[in-house]
């Protein structure tokens, strides 16, 4: 394992996350669902060298947050994790990005994880019509009471960030301190959900270029694509396999672009003797970003597979056949 640090944060972040809204199968979301099993899980990736879990206040209606509460006391690991939770994510009746809804939002997760601290706090969306100036100041005011170490925004595009840290700026106040957009090979043919940010591909090479000027660390959300790089499916299964693949997925990356990413992904893996979710992480990790990967493994063997994508380095000709840039990794 790798790790990292945030500014404000006095642990190590390991730059592979476990999430803990899983994406895949019905056969495998079954059994995770089982509390024994989920638990058994985290054992497994904290073993592995995870240090940092990521979750939110809507995952699972909150019992993604209960049970990573639950795994924390009775493992007595607490000051050993860190916790990155979201909140103020939408409903389907209004825009939640308020003081109010921050505040309601994070006491809920502060008793769902039986904690008296969130390590790193996000805003799970944005609300562009919302000024910056009431949300800072509501974050600043957890920061100061303890309640959150540091924050951040997920899925707020770069430019509203910059609007909200010359805010803080201007007013001595803290400013986001990272950023969770999503990142990934597979460019996507549409959001798999409402208002979420991507900086993938030539749409998100601003976004990139950005980040890597203001040097913010970025927590990447679906690296692997919702299982789309998983290696349970290629070009070939797919259609007998589509059945199995998240409805999000489907609608986001399962198009031909991205089926021939897939294929050189895989061909490359067989060359170096590597899973394609390594080679697909790979391209991630290898982009000159203070980069942090969120995966959502079933099972110890994936997530200990999948943090070998850290030491794996790939060569400018291979990042850019692999994004089908060019016609020959040679």
């Amino acid at each position: 394992m790798k790790y990292g640090r945030i500014p404000g944060i006095d642990k190590s972040v390991s730059r592979i996350l476990q999430g803990t809204s899983l994406q895949g199968p019905p056969d495998l979301l079954k059994q995770a669902a089982k509390k024994d099993y989920f638990l058994d899980l985290l054992d497994g990736c904290h073993e592995a060298g995870v240090t940092t879990f990521d979750t939110g206040h809507n995952y699972g209606g909150g019992r993604s947050e209960r049970l990573l509460g639950e795994w924390m006391t009775s493992r007595g690991h607490r000051e050993n994790v860190v916790i990155l939770t979201k909140g103020a994510h939408h409903s389907s009746d209004r825009k939640r990005v308020t003081p109010f809804d921050i505040a309601a939002d994070l006491h809920d997760s502060l008793a769902r994880l039986q904690t008296d601290y969130i390590d790193l706090y996000l805003l799970h969306r944005d609300d562009p019509s919302v000024s910056v100036g009431p949300i800072i100041d509501a974050l600043n005011e957890h920061k100061d009471a303890g309640r959150i170490s540091t924050f951040g925004a997920s899925n707020w595009t770069h430019e509203r960030i910059a609007e909200a840290n010359a805010y803080a700026d201007a007013n001595g106040l803290a400013s986001f301190t990272v950023s969770s957009p999503n990142f990934t090979l597979a460019v996507e043919s549409e959001p798999p959900w409402e208002d979420c940010i991507s900086i993938s591909g030539d749409p998100g090479k601003g976004a990139r270029t950005w980040y890597g000027q203001h040097e913010m660390p970025l927590f990447l959300w679906s690296s692997m694509a919702q299982s789309f790089f998983s290696g349970r499916f290629n070009r070939e299964s797919f259609e007998s396999y589509k059945d199995q693949i998240p409805e999000s997925c489907l609608r986001a990356y399962c198009h031909e672009e991205n089926f021939e990413r897939l294929a050189r992904v895989e061909a490359l893996a067989s060359e170096k003797g590597l899973t394609i979710a390594q080679i697909a992480l790979a391209f991630i990790l290898n982009h000159p970003l203070d980069l942090y990967a969120i995966i959502g493994t079933f099972n110890r063997g994936e997530c200990r597979a999948n943090i070998g994508a850290l030491d794996i380095e790939l060569t400018r000709a291979e990042m850019e056949w692999l994004d089908l840039k060019r016609d020959s990794r040679q």
